[in-house]
């Protein structure tokens, strides 16, 4: 008797009762990866007669043609060069089913006679798995672990089943080739559980212990060959081989009719059954009223008969039928256990039930069954809970009155694109389920119908979806729990009332005007996209997220829905972006937390009574001109992006962070906001002293103000500065102040002063600062773009040693920079930025500066720069890109790492020179410098040996 893997068949059989064959075996065996080895030459000496006649046939061992043989060996690699002979390996007997053996080489088998006599009935057998009936796999595999486990020997073990001669020489041998691994048969049994037929397979090929572990019955009990190529013999063994398989699929495997024959004969315990792609006769369905296990029959794609024929399906014990997509001209069924049957699909024009049990009927797509088949199949089945009547044109509302009065438990109902009914005088009191997708006839009348009447009292689910002529519907149904209409072309008023109501999905409702909604349950609302909506009224006391985005005919009546009172007390999140019609909008709200009006470009006026509102965004909203936040909760807030806004209230007790940057017309503001660290006012070109003073009063835990570009902003609003204890960085830029006084007075803890472009200071404004130790904790000041003059400039870097940055980018004053005098005490200057100084001609930095802090030096940009003397011992950047008057450089700064040249005039020489002191030099950029070639890259390396990195514009010599 021949054994079979249920995975060894592919689609590339032949016959009905042979063997795979292959065309090319060498192709095989390249697509398995494996090697021929010393196998390939003994195999050929065999066939020319060359070996005796101990030496078996591979036919005999395997049961099969040499072809599939062949491969079945060579799945198991046996065929890589031997370390070690077989002749050499013994088992230990006792350990046997109590451990695995992994070795650590691939040992060649040799072959022992095993007799082919017809008494033999357990010889194994191997076949070959055609990957390509089965997409998980990428390559073709051969696997041999269905062995019989009766105590034939296994041709494989290289021990050759002598167990019992084993001495102690070869055991010691093999001793130091193996690694023992304890897994008892019940551990194993367990383990392989969790395996699917693919890994089972792959774990036989393992040991004599995995093999008989993976063949377990308990593991096979499904038999599939679903689109495999498998002949009647093989399937014939594998029910032999595993009599107490309870669920077989042969769907779109050749010869159904038969196979299915041989499965009912074959297996008494059969309960699932699946096939399809074939021809079923007589024969199959009288077969079956035999098969008393039977649970489940799946046939799909088939014809049922010669297709003028009655076919008859008679079963005492079957549950769960399902005949879809089949041929066949009427179908009888009686089976009185039946509880689910689907014909879907299939172009019967007749169906007789006889299924007193039957819950659920699917009859769906079924055109030829006329009106009167619908109505006799479904009234004969007295306890049906759900049916499926989609796609059945021919159906009516007598029908479904008649499936009403028969079927008085029916739960589930799915009528859709059947155009013949409205509903208007059907009685379905039971009904918790109504799917009418596509239906023509349902219309405004029909949900009249409804509405006053007791039809659909319990309906939870109602699914209205490409109603075309349907324009409104209301409903007062207290168990309705979802909704749905999707292309309602129509569609022009909602009206919910429903404690119990949980979703609404209305969508591309293009005429939708009008939406009220009555709900104790509904959580989450999305009307998105509906451009026609103008009113909306919610009675939903447990609604907390609403989003109305696209909603561009809604009014400022809509505030009224989501505030205090409104009828949504526990909204919590509301978007309504791109809402083109509100112009006013308010809300007065004590659980809203989130609001977003984003490209709302028409709101002009903003009013927020929400004391928990942590999150508003108004990106878009360029028109917006009267805000209103009192008292919300939020913590930050960009108003810059509203560069229209004219008035300002803001009481917020826990905001740290208000941007007003752009609003150039903001003209009046009050800022209540006790917690605000960081203030940025920049452009606001119409606020004045008085709106500084309130606002410094209110918030006295500013620590960042920035007032860039506030022309309006005199010395009465530096004064109030005095309220501001922790104000650490102040940002005057651009401004028209002439005296610093105040500044000077009020700020005693600044750290960081930015003055650029303020051309109306005087060469005296600063003297405080250098002369009487003002603003002690300074350590940052920005001086770009001024008009002091050479000497202020001068004092204020001898005198103000505390000063950690500098900046005096762009000033015109500015001639050279000299140090070259002594101080009395170290600098504490660490970053000087001096970019874009068109008059500074010289830099002179030396050890007696006392620089001894200063790690980044800037000076690009200044066209005029000839000579840089610079000997800083911590200088770590320097930066002269782009001064092309540079024709002196002297540099003595061994921590020097960054050095940049780029469209300088100094050439090679002076720059090898230059970084010779430089020993911690790693990166040199001097691109476009037209005095520096290709050639001078070597140089230049060899000058500076710690350099990492050149830039420069040529290509390499």
């Amino acid at each position: 008797m021949k054994i079979w893997c249920c995975f060894c068949f592919g689609e590339d059989q032949d016959s009905v009762g042979g063997m795979t064959n292959s065309s090319d075996e060498a192709s095989d065996n390249s697509r398995l990866g494996f090697r021929w080895g010393s196998y390939g030459r003994e195999r050929a000496d065999f066939e020319e007669g060359k070996v005796g006649d101990a030496l078996p046939t591979w036919e005999a061992m395997v049961g099969v043609g040499s072809s599939s043989g062949v491969r079945a060996v060579e799945a198991l690699g046996f065929y890589e060069e031997p370390s070690v002979t077989s002749e050499n390996l013994e088992f230990d007997g006792a350990s046997y089913n109590k451990r695995a053996k992994f070795y650590t080489d691939i040992l060649e088998c040799n072959p022992t006679v095993i007799s082919s006599d017809a008494d033999n009935s357990s010889l194994p057998a191997t076949s070959c798995y055609n990957a390509s009936s089965v997409p998980s796999m990428s390559s073709t595999l051969c696997y041999t672990h269905m062995l019989n486990s009766s105590g034939v020997q296994n041709p494989y073990d290289s021990s050759g089943g002598r167990d019992d001669e084993a001495d102690g020489s070869d055991t010691s041998k093999i001793g130091t080739l193996e690694t023992r691994m304890d897994l008892t048969d019940d551990l194993l049994h367990m383990v392989f559980s969790f395996l699917d037929h693919n890994d089972l397979c792959r774990a036989a090929m393992v040991c004599r212990q995995w093999r008989t572990a993976s063949a377990h019955e308990d593991f096979w009990r499904c038999l599939n060959f679903e689109n495999r190529a498998i002949s009647i013999q093989q399937f014939a063994d594998m029910c032999h081989r595993y009599p107490n398989a309870t669920e077989v699929n042969i769907f779109g495997a050749p010869y159904i009719h038969l196979l299915v024959v041989k499965a009912i004969s074959l297996l008494r315990n059969l309960e699932v059954l699946t096939l399809g792609r074939g021809q079923l006769g007589d024969p199959f369905f009288h077969g079956i009223a035999e098969c008393h296990m039977l649970r489940s029959l799946v046939v799909n794609d088939a014809t049922l008969g010669n297709g003028i024929q009655e076919i008859p399906v008679n079963h005492d014990r079957l549950r769960h039928l399902q005949i879809t997509k089949c041929r066949v001209l009427r179908i009888s069924v009686r089976c009185p256990q039946l509880e689910t049957l689907s014909l879907k699909r299939s172009n019967m024009a007749h169906a007789v039930l006889n299924c007193p049990l039957l819950h659920e009927l699917d009859i769906g797509s079924c055109h030829k069954l006329a009106d009167a088949g619908i109505r006799s199949a479904a009234t004969s089945c007295p306890l049906l809970e759900s049916l499926d009547i989609s796609n059945c044109s021919s159906v009516s509302d007598e029908t479904l009155r008649d499936i009403a009065e028969s079927c008085v438990n029916l739960h589930s109902l799915d009528a859709s694109y059947c155009p013949n009914i409205s509903l208007e005088s059907v009685r379905l009191t039971m009904l918790t389920v109504l799917k009418l997708h596509n239906c023509e006839g349902i219309t405004s009348a029909s949900m009249s119908a409804i509405q006053h009447s007791s039809m659909l009292e319990l309906l939870q689910d109602l699914e209205l979806d490409n109603c075309s002529l349907l324009t409104s519907v209301t409903l007062n149904l207290p168990h309705l729990l979802n909704i749905s209409l999707v292309h309602c072309r129509k569609f022009v008023d909602l009206s919910l009332r429903s404690l119990k109501l949980s979703s609404v999905t209305v969508s591309n409702c293009a005429a939708l005007h009008r939406i009220s909604i009555t709900s104790n349950s509904l959580q989450k609302l999305v009307l998105q996209k509906q451009e026609s909506l103008t009113k909306l009224a919610l009675e939903c006391q447990s609604l907390q997220e609403v989003d109305l985005t696209d909603c561009e005919s809604l009014t400022n009546s809509i505030c009224e829905v989501f505030s205090d009172g409104g009828g949504c007390p526990m909204l919590k999140s509301l978007v309504l972006d791109n809402c083109e019609s509100l112009t006013a909008v308010g809300f007065c709200s004590t659980s809203l937390v989130n609001l977003s009006l984003v490209g709302c470009r028409a709101l002009t006026a903003l009013n927020l009574k929400c004391p928990y509102l942590e999150q508003v965004s108004l990106d878009g909203c360029d028109h917006l001109e009267r805000a209103s936040f009192g008292p919300v909760g939020l913590q930050s807030l960009n108003l810059g992006i509203c560069p229209k806004l004219t008035i300002l209230y803001l009481e917020a007790p826990n905001m740290v962070l208000l941007e007003l940057k752009g609003c150039g017309v903001l003209s009046e503001a009050s800022i209540n906001c006790p917690l605000l660290t960081s203030l940025d006012a920049s452009f606001c070109s119409q606020l004045k002293d008085d709106c500084l003073s309130a606002t410094t009063a209110l918030c006295p835990l500013i620590e960042s103000l920035i007032l860039m570009s506030c022309p309006s902003i005199g010395s009465d609003g530096l004064l109030s500065l005095r309220w501001l204890p922790s104000l650490t960085l102040l940002d005057l830029s651009y401004t028209f102040l002439m005296n610093l006084q105040p500044v000077f007075d009020s700020c005693l803890q600044l750290k960081v002063l930015k003055l650029q472009a303020c051309k109306y200071l005087k060469d005296s404004s600063l003297e405080p600062l250098y002369e009487r130790g003002a603003l002690p904790s300074l350590r940052e000041l920005d001086l770009s773009y001024g008009t002091l003059c050479q000497s202020a400039i001068e004092e204020l870097l001898t005198c103000c040693t505390h000063l950690t940055h500098v900046s005096l980018n762009g000033c015109m004053n500015m001639h050279d920079l000299n140090w070259g005098f002594n101080v009395l005490q170290n600098r504490l200057l660490q970053n000087l930025n001096c970019v874009g100084c068109p008059n500074i001609k010289k830099v002179f930095i030396p050890p007696a500066a006392c620089c001894f802090h200063l790690s980044s030096l800037n000076l690009s940009l200044s066209a005029n720069l000839k000579e840089v003397d610079v000997a800083c011992f911590n200088l770590c950047f320097l930066n002269l890109s782009n001064c092309c008057s540079l024709e002196i450089l002297k540099l003595d700064c061994p921590r020097l790492t960054s050095l940049f040249l780029q469209s300088c005039s100094i050439d090679q020489v002076t720059i090898e020179k230059a970084i010779t002191n430089c020993n911690s030099l790693e990166t040199l950029d001097v691109r476009f410098c037209p005095k520096i070639c290709s050639v001078s890259m070597v140089s230049l390396r060899a000058a500076c040996p710690s350099l990492k990195r050149i830039f420069s514009s040529l290509s390499p010599p």
